[in-house]
């Protein structure tokens, strides 16, 4: 029994399912289990070298104190840069907020905005905390389940069905974690035609992985598709991603400044302002040289296409290649009925993670996670030996489910 009466809204949210992996992944290394890690969602590439280089040379000058809560002026001008060159939008410097990673950001845009008898409207799959950010603040999450005969993707129709007049917010992560997914200028179109309609609806739109696209050319925006709808989108970004900085914790985001002005109050509650170093070194990022991220992407296209491939390859699996991030959705719904060598059924996605963790060291999160089942997420922000070791360890693990569903 606890020594002090836990709020209510910590019994209804969970742990992260990313976090509680990863945790897993721990564990059974410092047992002595050697573990293929497919859970991360992090760059397994290293901070670049100018940037670090800024940090450094911010604490050689002395920016160690306390900053507005808004940030360093060098800060807020790359944002305001980097949101108009990719929203076509030009924000005024009090339409910019800043936080300890663009996860903070989405926190506390909810805790500014959601309360009981409020609904959000998830689409699924979904990245793990967006539900439980939600319920944390007393309101409601509404999961629409966008399957992958629609690309993962929310349609008009969906969203329309699932508006009612309790709707504050729909959330649109592009490109989506876990599937990778990315809405052309029509798909973006069609919501937008919705929104129209329900002027009381506002998007959450989160953007960490903008910069990590497969295509030729950039991925299109709500924004640049519906300009004016800028007073009704709260764009999310932050450094984590696509420069490597997932530990320097600078998330920002660029809105109406009435949630904005909330939001920054809320800052100035809790953390005050993030930490100064990173501030300096995710202002260098942004406005210095670029060609990391472009490697970067070149990389991960490789990987992707690595892995799904040998994925793709065995029997009962089928995966999607993302068109962005550094995940692959994995389609088990072939092994859903499938017998272990000890003779247990799999029939769900979780039982299928706990197999190929027991069985073959592999370690993965079960889609039911992300809101779609049967799936399977893996991260590919990691070698290609460790992705054809995985693979391998996988594809054999899969052969003695073959065996025991024959032998049945």
């Amino acid at each position: 029994m606890p020594s002090i009466p836990l709020a209510a809204r910590i019994g209804a949210i969970r742990e992260s399912a990313s976090v509680a992996a990863a945790q897993r992944v721990r564990e059974l290394r410092a047992s002595g289990v050697e573990i293929v890690d497919f859970t991360i969602g992090e760059p397994d590439l290293d901070t670049p070298a100018h940037v670090k280089d800024a940090a450094k040379a911010a604490i050689d000058a002395g920016l160690t104190k306390y900053t507005p809560v808004t940030g360093i002026p060098a800060l807020r001008d790359a944002i305001l840069a980097k949101a108009e060159a990719r929203t076509g939008v030009r924000y005024a410097p009090d339409q910019v907020t800043l936080g300890g990673g663009a996860k903070q950001v989405i926190f506390l845009a909810l805790m500014a905005t959601v309360e009981a008898g409020v609904e959000v409207i998830v689409p699924a799959p979904y990245w793990v905390s967006y539900p439980d950010m939600v319920l944390a603040h007393g309101g409601r999450p509404v999961i629409v389940p966008c399957e992958a005969s629609d690309g993962f993707l929310l349609t008009g129709a969906a969203l329309e069905a699932a508006i009612t007049p309790a709707t504050r917010w729909v959330i649109l992560n592009v490109p989506g974690n876990p599937s990778g997914a990315v809405y052309d200028a029509a798909g973006l179109a069609e919501l937008a035609a919705v929104l129209d309609r329900h002027p009381h609806v506002h998007v959450l739109a989160d953007d960490i992985y903008d910069e990590i696209t497969y295509g030729d050319q950039p991925i299109p925006h709500l924004l640049r598709v519906a300009p004016h709808l800028a007073d009704r989108v709260l764009v999310v970004n932050g450094v984590s991603k696509s420069y490597a900085m997932t530990g320097w914790r600078i998330g920002y985001a660029t809105g109406e400044r009435t949630l904005i002005g909330a939001i920054n109050k809320l800052q100035s509650q809790s953390s005050s302002c993030p930490a100064s170093v990173s501030q300096a070194a995710a202002a260098e990022a942004l406005t210095g040289d670029q060609s990391f991220v472009s490697d970067a992407v070149a990389t991960y296209r490789g990987r992707r296409d690595l892995v799904c491939g040998l994925l793709g390859a065995i029997d009962g699996l089928s995966v999607v290649p993302p068109q962005g991030a550094f995940y692959a959705y994995v389609d088990c719904s072939g092994l859903i009925g499938r017998r272990t060598p000890s003779g247990t059924a799999l029939e769900t996605d979780a039982d299928v993670v706990m197999y190929l963790l027991d069985e073959a060291h592999v370690a993965t999160i079960q889609g039911s996670a992300y809101g779609l089942s049967p799936y399977f997420r893996i991260s590919f922000a990691t070698s290609d030996a460790q992705l054809r070791a995985g693979a391998e360890r996988i594809a054999a693990a899969v052969g003695r489910l073959e065996r025991a569903r024959e032998a049945a």
